[in-house]
């Protein structure tokens, strides 16, 4: 199971983080997020970071020139697209960045939002589901209806996100069945800051139950 720990600001967390089981660590490229960072940065934490943990970008509604620019000058394993992009802007990026990893986040609000993904799973590589929230993109603590994601079953990977914490993750795989989960503000201390001693008791608990 891809475990993504993301809104990763420092290298020494980073690393950590990654010994402890993370696979993949997200890094936030909005500059309206708390998690911010800006591309020397991210430069220099991906550089640091890349033999250790698939690494992720997050962007949201950026242009395909603007991603690009930033996944040349960083080599980001992975572009996560937060916002409201297209089908077709994720084919056009897909055309610009033949070799990476592109996800496509989706914040579902009712089963048509579930409806509505299914059609951006002929232009990316994995899907993303986290809850919505009116002013925020991600990060906010709120989880989603796992009951209504029981079925859930689309032709790609899929992620799970929202409010996922230490505490819950294992009733949340319980009733859902995704390929990869996704944490931020359920480990922190405050946005950007992890707690380290809540990601060892995430892969604890996951460790009890995956086996």
């Amino acid at each position: 199971m891809r475990i993504k720990i993301c809104g990763i600001t420092t290298v020494e967390q980073g690393a950590r983080i990654a010994r402890m089981g993370a696979t993949d660590l997200g890094f936030i490229c909005v500059p309206n997020s708390p998690r911010y960072l800006n591309l020397t940065k991210l430069q220099t934490i991906v550089s640091e970071l890349a033999a250790q943990a698939n690494t992720v970008g997050v962007f949201a509604d950026f242009s395909v020139a603007t991603i690009s620019h930033v996944v040349a000058l960083t080599n980001l394993d992975t572009v996560q697209l937060h916002g409201t992009e297209s089908v077709e802007f994720c084919h056009q990026l897909r055309q610009a960045l033949p070799n990476a990893e592109i996800i496509k986040a989706c914040r579902v609000r009712s089963s048509s939002d579930l409806a509505a993904i299914q059609a951006y799973t002929e232009v990316v590589d994995s899907l993303l589901l986290d809850a919505y929230h009116p002013d925020a993109l991600g990060g906010t603590g709120q989880t989603l209806d796992w009951e209504q994601l029981s079925a859930f079953n689309p032709s790609i990977p899929w992620l799970l996100a929202g409010g996922l914490t230490p505490e819950n993750v294992c009733m949340a795989l319980s009733q859902v069945h995704p390929d990869g989960i996704d944490l931020s503000s359920g480990v922190e201390v405050s946005p950007g800051q992890k707690n380290l001693d809540l990601v060892d008791r995430l892969f604890t608990n996951l460790r009890s139950r995956l086996g």
